[in-house]
């Protein structure tokens, strides 16, 4: 049905009943007339202790009561009021609210006001909005008309006629079926009966052709409170209509933005997520987009600043995305990856520096500092057309990581304030993803460095073995894990190989990697045997998870590592080696033969079997033998039984004449995939053997008259290896150290020179007592022996033996003679 004088109405949608905005009614000085049940739920206060009083006794609050009457005049000089405001609530707290007072117009030109109040924290709590609150929220307007309990227009605002075309003088007294005769306003009667009834509010959605555009369908939503008197009894029903048109395309475009979860941010890498949100801006906001990143960011590094610093320097940026409706722009100024520098007077250099939007209808393209500063940067802007713009600084933790711009060109409607709030809303959802890009990246170079930090950064054999080693962690987007190897050097050109693994992969299991690695080298430097060491770092790992459980009630940080540990002696050609709970190794030898040793597999570390000896085992390798160390994630796999990895990985190792490199490589490339259910570490040792030459030794009897004999020996050694340099130093600790042998044990002594990467003097004899150094006093004619060793020597110690010990030092040989 039409009517010709006014509008037309049609397709009704069926009313709904919601919870929307809360409204008072209050006359010119200020005292509330009505009251909603909405009001009541959101404030506390029901309309009998409201109505017939003054509106201050719940806004503003009793404190701020002296400024009651400043905004009472402001409102009657601007027609009504909107912003934010602290309402007081009846059991005393403070609320937050979205407050719009609209003047309403009543017969013989009297005058009410309508408080309209939405709680901001709903809406930020995510509650559903409906078309009243949003236009509270965005400030548009609403056409108010409240009716008395027969549905009689008793007030009006002016925003109403521009909703129905019906002038206000007309309204008074008349019901809506005499102004809008038709089937529409009889629903919305229908509608208002029921709020009268019921007391709740309702919501009634319809589409017409209003007076002022009526070549175009408008949808308008109507929003129906009961207004109570004091009593509670109904006074009348208020309607707020609101024209949705132009909110129907918000509502589609703001719909896209639960596509923006899944099209921003798809990668870790932050000069796609700026491609991204360009390209998820365009066509659906704005006909050009182009997302500028501090260039810090840009390699994947936080901005130093904060929002607000007054560093007086605007950062550089680098063009991160770009996207525009036309395919063919080479006139735009959009260089992807181009450095950006703004200029301090420009609003880009404000955001920055602010963290605030700009939004600008008009975009001014003749004058400006940035203008002046890049003249050839804007003919190309106003050759592309662009005549609004948006500016919304990219914002994460109190910092700006960048821009986003939006332009329209093809679209001649400029930006508006919604525009702004979509805009903002999609870079919100970009910065979150950039600020977990960062901070992934800010974890990842923490997880390497300490990675780099706890595992060797080169792993050298000595003269005892040639190594290679790989480590592929199952956590590949960290690159870290519970595995790790070493290799330690001892006295005697002794070398130790070490295997470990922790259980679980990932920055802790790294951590506590590297308290077990810290520990195993401890422990290397006693020259423990290794069954005795595993022994030690049982008890390392169970007092570690002795300190884990009494502060807290988590499972302890070292569960169930294992450990393989041997030493290798080039002299002998002898490998000692014990394990505890980890693999045994694989030795291969020249021809290519595959063997596993009879190593008995002892318990993994800090399960509280420590009752249970480790054992170790000592076998002869040839020189060129192959030793692979490894942890069980190259030969275990969910699919096959550990024979059938230990056989793939004997396979790939059995290739005489490989370099080690080849072998490791070939070791990993036989893994089922390439990630890893469990971390991977693999060391390869091919053993070296000391000639006979590089070694002399000789057994001393227990008296002082050997002591220039020993002197006189090694001074003749070195004259025969052509180290006449080290004669005087060396005589000298060989000295102190025999001497020493001579003075504390009863039995025989013996001399042994090693020549490898340095050389090694070592005094064994049958006492188990170790030396220490002494502090002689001044007079003390003995006790400086052990500081002159250690003032000659490289480094010094001991070590246990079968039947004593074994005192030693180093001296670093001539640069002639390292081989």
């Amino acid at each position: 049905m039409t009517n010709t004088d006014h509008t037309s109405i049609a397709e009704p949608a069926p009313p709904r009943e919601i919870p929307d905005a809360a409204i008072a009614m209050v006359d010119a000085e200020g005292t509330v007339m009505g009251w909603t049940q909405a009001a009541e739920q959101l404030v506390g206060y029901s309309a009998g202790e409201v109505v017939g009083r003054s509106a201050t006794h719940v806004l503003p609050p009793p404190e701020d009561a002296g400024r009651a009457s400043v905004f009472a005049e402001q409102c009657r000089a601007q027609g009504g009021w909107s912003g934010t405001v602290a309402v007081r609530h009846r059991d005393g707290h403070t609320l937050t609210m979205t407050l719009r007072v609209s003047l309403l117009w009543g017969q013989d030109a009297g005058t009410r006001w309508l408080v309209s109040v939405t709680d901001i924290g709903a809406l930020s709590s995510g509650a559903t909005n409906g078309p009243v609150r949003e236009s509270l929220l965005a400030r548009a307007p609403i056409g108010i008309v409240v009716y008395d309990p027969r549905l009689r227009c008793a007030w009006v605002n002016d925003a109403m006629e521009r909703h129905d075309g019906v002038p206000r003088h007309r309204r008074f007294g008349r019901r809506l079926t005499a102004l809008l005769p038709g089937f529409e306003a009889e629903a919305l009667e229908v509608v208002m009966r029921q709020v009268l009834e019921s007391g709740n509010t309702m919501v009634h959605e319809y589409r017409a052709w209003p007076p002022a555009d009526q070549r175009r369908e408008h949808a308008f939503s109507a929003s129906f409170f009961c207004l109570q008197g004091a009593d509670g009894t109904p006074l009348g029903v208020c309607s707020m209509t609101v024209d949705v048109t132009g909110n129907r395309r918000a509502r589609e475009r703001l719909a896209i933005l639960s596509e923006a979860g899944t099209r921003i941010g798809s990668t870790l890498d932050v000069m796609q997520t700026g491609q991204e949100l360009a390209d998820l801006a365009v066509p659906l906001l704005a006909d050009h987009a182009i997302v500028d990143l501090v260039e810090s960011v840009s390699f994947g590094l936080e901005p130093s600043a904060r929002i607000g610093t007054t560093s007086g320097r605007t950062p550089p940026l680098r063009r991160a995305g770009l996207a525009t409706i036309d395919p063919d722009v080479p006139t735009l100024p959009f260089v992807r990856e181009e450095v950006i520098h703004p200029h301090p007077s420009s609003s880009f250099a404000a955001a920055l520096r602010t963290g605030r939007s700009h939004l600008e209808p008009v975009l001014d393209t003749q004058a400006g500092p940035w203008v002046d500063h890049d003249p050839v940067r804007a003919q190309k802007v106003r050759d592309s057309g662009i005549h609004s713009l948006m500016v919304v600084p990219i914002r994460a933790r109190r910092s700006v990581l960048g821009l986003a711009l939006f332009g329209r060109s093809e679209e001649q409607t400029p930006f508006q304030e919604d525009d702004l709030l979509l805009a903002e809303e999609l870079v919100t959802r970009a910065a979150l993803s950039l600020d977990n890009a960062l901070q992934y990246a800010r974890e990842r170079t923490a997880a390497l460095t300490l990675q780099r930090d706890l595992l060797p950064h080169h792993v050298r054999g000595g003269a005892a073995v040639e190594v290679a080693s790989r480590y592929v962690p199952a956590d590949m987007d960290h690159g870290v894990g519970g595995d790790w190897f070493d290799l330690i050097e001892l006295s005697g050109a002794r070398v130790a190989l070490v295997v470990g693994d922790v259980v679980g992969h990932g920055i802790n299991a790294a951590a506590t990697m590297g308290r077990l690695r810290t520990a195993v080298r401890t422990l290397a430097d006693l020259d423990l045997p290794p069954d005795e060491l595993l022994a030690h770092l049982d008890d390392t790992v169970r007092r570690l998870n002795d300190e884990d459980a009494s502060v807290s009630d988590e499972v302890p940080a070292v569960a169930g590592a294992t450990c393989l540990y041997a030493v290798y002696d080039p002299v002998t050609r002898r490998c000692t080696m014990a394990r505890a709970g980890h693999p045994p190794p694989l030795i291969i030898d020249a021809q290519g033969q595959v063997t596993i040793p009879d190593l008995p597999a002892g318990a993994p570390l800090g399960l509280g079997l420590g009752l249970v000896p480790f054992e170790s085992a000592e076998l002869e390798l040839p020189e060129g033998s192959l030793l692979a160390l490894y942890s069980d994630g190259l030969v275990e796999s969910r699919d096959n039984d550990i024979d059938v990895g230990l056989h793939r990985l004997g396979a790939a190792l059995a290739q005489p004449g490989s370099s080690l490199e080849d072998l490791c490589s070939r070791a990993i490339e036989t893994l089922p995939t390439q990630e890893p259910a469990d971390d991977v570490t693999l060391l390869l040792a091919r053993t070296r053997a000391l000639q006979p030459a590089q070694v002399a030794s000789w057994d001393l009897p227990n008296e002082l008259a050997t002591v220039p004999t020993a002197r006189h020996l090694v001074a003749r050694q070195l004259s025969e290896w052509g180290l006449e340099p080290l004669v005087t130093p060396v005589e000298l600790i060989v000295s102190e150290l025999v001497t020493n042998a001579i003075r504390h044990c009863d039995g025989p002594s013996r001399l042994r020179l090693i020549q490898h990467r340095v050389l090694t003097c070592e005094v064994s004899d049958t006492n188990t007592s170790h030396p220490r150094p002494r502090h002689p006093h001044t007079l003390d004619e003995h006790g400086r022996g052990l500081f002159l060793v250690a003032q000659l020597s490289r480094r010094w110690g001991s070590r246990f033996a079968t039947d004593g010990k074994v005192v030693w030092a180093e001296h670093n040989l001539p640069s002639t003679a390292v081989a």
